[in-house]
């Protein structure tokens, strides 16, 4: 191999270093997805001392009796109910009241196996990183113990006045503002101040839809599901050991998802079978992808390799 031939290849394998879009964005509803049961049910609600069937119940009244958004409505009624209560329930409490939230078998040791799964197929080549996108609270969600594993959280959130009491709502997250979030993972436009909606060219985002899988619970995922797949990614759905499957099963007859499983995130399921499946094929394809940008860079640099 002559000096020119020798300096293309030392060049291409810089570019194939530098191939920006390698990254894997796995993005997760929270309740019913990584935990059984709304995360209030676990927190605020045995604070205040409500039967969480019954406060389910009446959020579905009252939101079909205004014509209102569900998310708004139980947001509304859990601040009444906080505000009018003895104890103090701020920002702080809520955060530590994330402690007590329970998950599915396995999702506490979930994320470091996919992380270094990812690591050890790629020898570092392809990162990942885990983000939820929720329209339960923040403040709770900023407590649960798993949550230094995620990049970013993503859910809805209150504003408190001087007394540290929630009067407003900052944020709502509901099942089509969703995919918002899947669109700043994908332009890279975390910071929730900046506007998401200017045109950015597809080679300049840095997490493509290809590389990102969703995983959800029902029907409030399905708009999420369907931006990621149409898109070039996957999905998956979960429903809780020992319930009907029948919810998952419509939403993948639909093609909504890949496919679904129990939610059981522990070695060697077939959840995670699957899932690593998934991810070596997203491999392949990033290490492909790669491959031509590298190719396209030499030949307009006129630097392509000798046959």
């Amino acid at each position: 191999m002559g000096p020119t031939s020798s300096s293309a290849m030392t060049a291409g394998l810089r570019r194939f270093k530098e191939y920006p879009h390698r990254t894997i964005a796995i993005v997760y509803d929270f309740d019913g997805t990584l935990s059984p049961q709304s995360m209030q049910d676990y927190t605020v609600f045995p604070e205040l001392g409500i039967t969480p069937s019954e406060f389910w119940r009446e959020v579905k009244a009252v939101t079909t009796s205004n014509q209102a958004t569900e998310v708004l409505t139980y947001m509304r009624l859990m601040a009444e109910r906080i505000i009018q209560g003895d104890l103090k329930i701020d920002r702080e409490r809520l955060k530590s009241l994330g402690a007590k939230v329970p998950y599915f078998p396995g999702v506490e040791t979930w994320f470091d196996r996919v992380d270094n799964f990812v690591k050890d197929e790629t020898a570092g080549y392809v990162k990942v990183r885990h983000y939820i996108v929720s329209s339960g609270l923040r403040e709770i969600l900023e407590g649960v113990s798993i949550a230094s594993k995620f990049h970013a959280i993503f859910a809805s959130q209150y504003h408190f006045d001087c007394f540290g009491r929630p009067t407003f709502v900052d944020r709502v997250i509901t099942d089509v503002s969703k995919t918002q979030y899947l669109f700043r993972i994908n332009k890279g436009v975390e910071d929730l101040s900046k506007q998401v909606n200017d045109h950015m060219p597809e080679s300049d985002r840095p997490i493509p839809f290809s590389n990102m899988i969703y995983i959800g619970d029902g029907d409030t995922d399905v708009p999420s599901m369907a931006v990621t797949r149409k898109n070039g990614g996957h999905a998956f759905a979960v429903y809780s050991p020992g319930e009907s499957s029948a919810k998952c099963e419509t939403l993948f007859k639909a093609g909504r998802v890949d496919a679904f499983f129990e939610a059981n995130y522990s070695k060697n399921t077939r959840l995670e079978i699957f899932f690593k499946g998934a991810l070596k094929k997203m491999f392949g394809d990033i290490r492909y992808r790669a491959m031509m940008y590298t190719f396209e860079e030499e030949v307009v640099g006129g630097k392509a390799l000798e046959a």
